[in-house]
């Protein structure tokens, strides 16, 4: 659930991509690019589809450096990550642009790839590959509930408030996660957690890459994460913290994370409930992302069922791209948020989304550059996107307890158990439990009931998982 601001406005092209995709015939109307993308037909041309997609690609490329530091804790190959990062990226932007011809970037999402890092291969004792196996069959559940209409009716059924609570909560999460990092928050006999030493050259790092993103973004400038990364980087290679690697070489090899999902070891491990929480936050974050940023492009029909032959093909491009994600060796793809920037700039079509895909596809010679990038300059941009969620707060309907208790609980859960699956548990049981008591029960829609029956059963058939 990634997610820089989507005020950003419209940002500088990348020179010379513009005028490769808007020279020639290409930008006319009988121009086959032009054809492919219905670009006269939605009002726009490819040179602002292009610009667009650069803007886009700007606001969300801080994920090639952080995911790979995420999951190389839980001992796979760093390089190997970076690589499968871009490449998802590129394959799901690619089939979102040109299957369901939407404006929208997908990469590997935050919160998953924590999830699968600190709780499924850090807490639970899972083994990476297990973990990729248990992506790879989310992906292939994602697929069924988006082809039977399942996962519209899941959405529909889920409360708002819990659904805010969630993306708060993963916030949460993450900011825990940045904070003992960093070494801002360290361990406590007394208190179980307590403040860092403040004047280490990591946390004074760490403090001042989050003002900078935070001033940047402020200020509307595009890139405010990434160009974060960047300047940290470039301060803890002077000091001598990090040392510097280079910015370009031919892309290391993908083999160490390539297919090395263990599908059969994640089924017979009892990992199921693990890919219930994957569904899970894919269904929340992935569809609610599509859906706001489909709206804000113009893209959608209105009504309740937001009824679109896109919305459909788009449903499918995501769920396809988690798919090929895990097989290449990478957490959980999805739509990102941050191509609300992109559509801000223009952007109305899949050739945004194919200038994305051919972005990152691109940066996959950048490998030494993400070798040099430091924990203390992915932990601001953990820290950053943790305040951006944590706004979702704002959705929650404070005034009905039966509503705001289960968001709650659902929120700190997650950062206080260092777990999303505790967090969501805590939420789906207590929202239809406090609903019941209070004789409200007809409120509960049947979605609730059966994940909330899905919880119950994890923690009875699996106590300590």
């Amino acid at each position: 659930m990634s997610l820089e601001d989507t005020r950003l406005g419209s940002g500088p092209p990348l020179l010379g991509t513009a005028d490769l995709y808007a020279s020639g015939s290409q930008d006319g109307p009988g121009g086959p690019m032009a054809r492919l993308f219905r670009l006269q037909e939605k009002g726009t041309t490819a040179r602002t589809e292009v610009i667009a997609g650069a803007t886009t690609f700007l606001t969300m490329a801080y994920i090639m450096f952080v995911n790979p530091d995420i999951l190389s804790t839980t001992g796979m190959d760093r390089d190997a990550v970076f690589v499968a990062t871009c490449l998802a990226a590129a394959l799901g932007s690619a089939i979102m642009g040109l299957w369901a011809n939407w404006p929208i970037g997908m990469a590997p999402g935050m919160g998953l790839n924590a999830f699968f890092a600190f709780t499924v291969v850090g807490t639970m004792g899972y083994s990476w590959q297990e973990a990729l196996g248990a992506v790879f069959i989310s992906g292939l559940v994602f697929l069924f509930l988006s082809l039977t209409g399942i996962r519209r009716w899941l959405i529909a059924g889920i409360p708002h408030s819990m659904r805010s609570a969630i993306a708060a909560g993963i916030g949460l999460f993450l900011a825990i996660i940045a904070l003992k990092s960093s070494g801002l928050v360290v361990a406590s006999p007394a208190t179980l957690v307590t403040l860092g030493d403040l004047t280490s050259t990591g946390v004074l790092l760490t403090v001042g890459g989050f003002f900078i993103i935070a001033a940047l973004d402020a200020r509307k400038v595009p890139g405010a994460i990434l160009i974060g990364i960047l300047a940290i980087t470039g301060a803890s290679i002077a000091l001598g913290v990090s040392q510097f690697g280079g910015v370009v070489s031919p892309p290391p090899s993908i083999l160490p994370t390539f297919l090395q999902l263990d599908v059969g070891g994640a089924l017979g491990a009892g990992i199921l409930h693990v890919v219930l929480v994957m569904v899970l936050v894919e269904v929340f974050d992935a569809t609610g992302t599509l859906i706001g940023v489909a709206k804000r492009a113009g893209l959608l029909v209105e009504g309740p069922a937001h009824k679109s032959k896109g919305l459909s093909r788009a449903l499918m491009a995501d769920s396809t791209a988690i798919l090929a994600g895990s097989m290449l060796g990478t957490s959980s793809t999805t739509a990102y948020v941050e191509s609300a920037s992109g559509v801000q700039a223009g952007g109305r079509t899949g050739l945004t989304a194919l200038t994305v895909a051919t972005l990152f596809l691109l940066s996959t010679f950048l490998s030494p550059l993400a070798g040099s990038v430091p924990v203390y300059a992915t932990a601001p941009a953990l820290l950053y996107v943790a305040t951006l969620m944590l706004r979702e707060l704002s959705e929650v309907s404070w005034e009905d307890v039966t509503e705001s208790a289960p968001a709650v609980l659902t929120a700190v859960a997650m950062p206080f158990t260092y777990s999303i699956a505790n967090g969501l548990a805590f939420g789906f049981v207590s929202y239809a439990l406090i609903k019941l008591l209070t004789g409200r029960a007809r409120e509960v829609h049947a979605a609730t009931w059966i994940v909330a029956a899905l919880f119950v059963a994890r923690f009875v058939i699996f106590p300590n998982g």
